[in-house]
C-alpha cells in the first residue's frame, strides 16, 4: 500500500510517500512546498493545496496521514498551522483519499521508539528504515516520511487485528 505523509507548516509543508515492497518500506518520493518571501498567506495556502493535489495525482497514494496539532504557545501560529492542516486535509479529501492523523509523539514513538526524540534522531531512523544513502532533506520532508511510516505500521496493525 502506498501512503503519503504530510507535515503541515505555513512556511514549509513537507510531504513524503512510502510503500511496502516485498516486506520492506521503500521511499517513493518526498519534497516540500516553501513559501515565497513576499507571498501572502492566502497565496501560500493555494500553493500548498496545488502542490499536494499534483503530488497525489502523480504518485497515487491510497491513503494520506497528516501530523495533528500539538501544543503551541503562540495563538497566531497555531491558527496558521490549523489553516495549513485544513488545506492539506482538503487536498486529500478532494482526491478521495482517506485521512489519518497522528500527533508528533505518536510519530516519534512509532519511528524512533522514543516520543521525545529530536529531529536528528528521527532523520537517522527514517534514513535507516527506508534504506536511503543520504538523509532526506529538508527536515519537513523527513518528518512527512516519518508520518507515512507511522501510518504504515499503524494501519497494518489495525488491519491485522481488525481494529
Amino acid at each position: 500500500m502506498r501512503i503519503m505523509g504530510i507535515d503541515p507548516g505555513s512556511q514549509c509543508t513537507g510531504f513524503g510517500i512510502v510503500e511496502e515492497q516485498k516486506g520492506k518500506l521503500v521511499s517513493v518520493h518526498w519534497g516540500a512546498v516553501r513559501a515565497k518571501a513576499k507571498q501572502g498567506f492566502p497565496e501560500r495556502l493555494k500553493s500548498i493545496y496545488q502542490a499536494l493535489v499534483e503530488t497525489i495525482q502523480e504518485f497515487t497514494p491510497e491513503e494520506v496521514a497528516i501530523e495533528d496539532l500539538f501544543f503551541a504557545s503562540n495563538a497566531k501560529s497555531a491558527l496558521k498551522l490549523g489553516q495549513t492542516r485544513g488545506v492539506a486535509i482538503l487536498a486529500a479529501a478532494n482526491m478521495d483519499r482517506p485521512v489519518a492523523e497522528y500527533t508528533p509523539l505518536e510519530v516519534k514513538q512509532s519511528v524512533v521508539g522514543y516520543g521525545r526524540a529530536d529531529k536528528v534522531q528521527v532523520q537517522a531512523m527514517v534514513t535507516r528504515l527506508l534504506n536511503l544513502k543520504t538523509p532526506p532533506q529538508p527536515f519537513d520532508a523527513c518528518d512527512a516520511l516519518a508520518i507515512a511510516i507511522c501510518h504504515t505500521h499503524s494501519a497494518a496493525t489495525k488491519r491485522k487485528y481488525k481494529i
